[in-house]
């Protein structure tokens, strides 16, 4: 049995587990729980504060867990990142009082700024040769300008709404962060066979998002060109019509490319395309 630690609550914890059961492990319901077990695989979920995550899974009081970059960077455990998991993008950004003329770093010589990151605020700060003052503040960082506890602020950035209603602008992204899957870097022959599972099975996850499954029919004569068009995973599927000089292919494709390869393909003849989305892909 493995386990892996999941945020409490919120956007990321949704997603976390919308992950673990599109991959096909399946939770117990979690309301009022700290500990939950998979129902179909060898793996139990401990819900914790997404900064206490890292920590956790450094001592190996969980082998995994699911957390966002800047948690990782900002704690520095030591801790392997086992997957990008393309969920709970954010940034860490710096962000004045919106009336503040801004030219560049040279701006935050001497300023104090207000952040629950300072050991990245603190790396940024040194690599561009800044000398300010981190205040430390957990929650309501927006605030601190407004309230007289800091200059500017470097906090976590989605939309930006927040700094707009806070009367603040961003001026400087400092790190880029999203959801990833961390592991100990000791782990069991047991506990990494199981991680390479939810591994191999996240990819195919991930692959199939954006793939396009899509039949159509097509005459006979065009299908040299319509094979040549079209990617495959081997390579098309191509089955004979009821009607006599027609053909129905079959294959599957890039979404980006979807509607270029579509409009080509009526260009030689095809009709009835059907576009399907794809559940998993098994490589």
């Amino acid at each position: 049995m493995i386990r892996i630690a999941i945020q409490t609550k919120g956007r990321l914890n949704e997603e976390s587990v919308a992950l673990l059961r599109e991959i096909g492990i399946k939770i117990e319901e979690a309301k009022r729980k700290f500990l939950s077990k998979s129902k179909n695989f060898p793996l139990e979920v401990l819900y914790l504060r997404d900064d206490d995550i890292p920590g956790v899974v450094a001592r190996g009081t969980a082998q995994l867990g699911i957390v966002g970059l800047n948690e990782v960077a900002e704690k520095g455990y030591k801790v392997d990142i086992a997957a990008r998991l393309g969920f709970g993008g954010c940034r860490i950004s710096l962000a004045i009082p919106k009336a503040e003329e801004y030219k560049g770093v040279e701006y935050f010589n001497g300023k104090s700024i207000a952040t629950s990151y300072p050991n990245i605020l603190n790396a940024f700060l040194k690599e561009r040769g800044v000398q300010a003052e981190t205040e430390v503040i957990t929650g309501s960082v927006e605030i601190a300008p407004a309230a007289g506890i800091a200059d500017c602020i470097f906090d976590i950035v989605s939309s930006g709404g927040t700094l707009v209603s806070n009367g603040l602008k961003e001026v400087e992204r400092v790190f880029e962060s999203e959801a990833v899957l961390i592991a100990n870097p000791n782990l069991s022959d047991e506990d990494r066979a199981v991680l390479d599972e939810i591994l191999f099975r996240m990819e195919s996850e991930r692959v199939s998002r954006s793939k396009k499954y899509v039949l159509m029919n097509l005459p006979n004569e065009a299908l040299p060109q319509a094979i040549a068009l079209l990617p495959a995973l081997h390579s098309p599927t191509v089955m004979p019509l009821a009607t006599e000089g027609w053909s129905s292919l079959h294959t599957v494709i890039d979404e980006a490319d979807l509607w270029e390869k579509v409009r080509r393909l009526k260009e030689i003849g095809a009709e009835g395309i059907l576009v399907l989305n794809v559940d998993k892909i098994i490589p």
